[in-house]
């Protein structure tokens, strides 16, 4: 079974969507992007994402960002890698508005600040790691994870970061046998309040 990665492009909306959205959830029933977009609907959800991952802002979920995982030409999984000093968190904000998602940017601001880690501009970003149901262990996120490291070697960056949630036992297992390791934690009541996960954790790898 031959892996293929390649670069995402503006038609690879509909599938990074659905990739967002789940990696987001990780088996909770309420992710940030329910609460940034604030609705009960799904396929809204999933058309206000799409929308984010072709703003003319580059925001870190934009499609440009990502690498996509083919077997026999069908999508079966996704990784973002950003730049922090190009996606910032402001851009992500700018988007918001962009799309006319901007009436939860308040509390959304509010958890960035009681909850997330401060990003180094000269760290590699990866997120939103996530292979489709039916494709599980066959090398999917290893083929993306080797391939995103080794565009961000000859970009010149030797550590790469990613935050995952107190609690995501397996998201955390997983990226520990790739060869991250955990720095530092952050509990947050105000994410435990909002998502029902006690808060992030950081995880490093230096390559």
């Amino acid at each position: 079974m031959s892996i293929k990665i390649r670069k995402a492009t503006q038609d690879d909306a509909d599938f990074l969507a659905q990739m967002i959205l789940q990696s987001s959830r990780a088996e909770k029933k309420v992710s940030m992007f329910d609460l940034v977009f604030d609705t009960n609907s799904d396929d809204e959800l999933l058309d206000k994402i799409k929308q984010l991952t072709t703003s003319t802002i580059k925001n870190y979920c934009h499609f440009s960002n990502f690498l996509i995982a083919e077997i026999d030409a069908k999508c079966v999984g996704t990784l973002c890698s950003y730049e922090p000093r190009i996606s910032t968190k402001q851009s992500f904000l700018d988007a918001l508005v962009e799309i006319g998602s901007d009436s939860k940017l308040d509390e959304y601001q509010e958890i960035l600040h009681q909850c997330d880690f401060e990003q180094n501009n000269r760290t590699l970003i990866l997120d939103f790691m996530e292979e489709v149901d039916g494709f599980i262990d066959v090398g999917i996120l290893k083929a993306l994870m080797t391939k995103s490291l080794l565009t961000a070697r000859l970009k010149g960056y030797t550590i790469a970061q990613t935050i995952v949630e107190i609690g995501s036992l397996e998201t955390m297992l997983f990226y520990k046998k790739l060869g991250f390791s955990e720095k530092k934690q952050k509990e947050c009541e105000l994410y435990r309040e909002k998502f029902g996960r006690n808060g992030l954790a950081l995880l490093e790898i230096e390559f």
